[in-house]
């Protein structure tokens, strides 16, 4: 490969990076805005950020675990499954399932967010590195 295009796969790299990075970063922020706007508290009685916004994914997570603390104490430790569908706990437990679910794509989804804008700096550090090299050869060569 020549050094020209040494240079544009370098170039290509560092722009693919960019956008990956911008992509990451909008979705971590729609997620946190959405889970804003939800207004949801997480409850006093969580092992942490107790009366918190849940606006990221660690309150997210935590809110998670303590909805599914509350479903159990509700519902004798059953599941969802485990209930009659005639039991009234029946939809205490299926909506703390949802809302649990919920929360957890929230938290999938702030990982995949920061994992899409890891791999994209990354991109754009390799083709900054390549470059550096491929400018270096060309002053070589010459």
């Amino acid at each position: 490969m020549d050094i020209k295009s040494t240079k544009l796969v370098a170039l290509i790299l560092m722009v693919l990076g960019a956008v990956m990075v911008v992509s990451g970063a909008t979705t971590y922020s729609m997620v946190n805005t959405a889970l804003k706007d939800e207004r949801i508290i997480v409850a006093d009685d969580a092992t942490r950020y107790a009366g918190e916004l849940v606006a990221g994914p660690f309150t997210a997570y935590e809110q998670a675990n303590i909805i599914e603390k509350h479903a159990f104490e509700a519902t004798g430790g059953k599941t969802y499954a485990e209930l009659d569908r005639e039991d009234p706990l029946h939809a205490v437990a299926m909506n703390s399932s949802f809302l649990r679910a919920s929360l957890f794509t929230s938290v999938v989804a702030f990982g995949v967010s920061v994992l899409v804008m890891g791999v994209g700096l990354m991109f754009i550090l390799a083709g900054w590195a390549i470059r550096n090299l491929a400018s270096k050869n060309e002053r070589v060569s010459v």
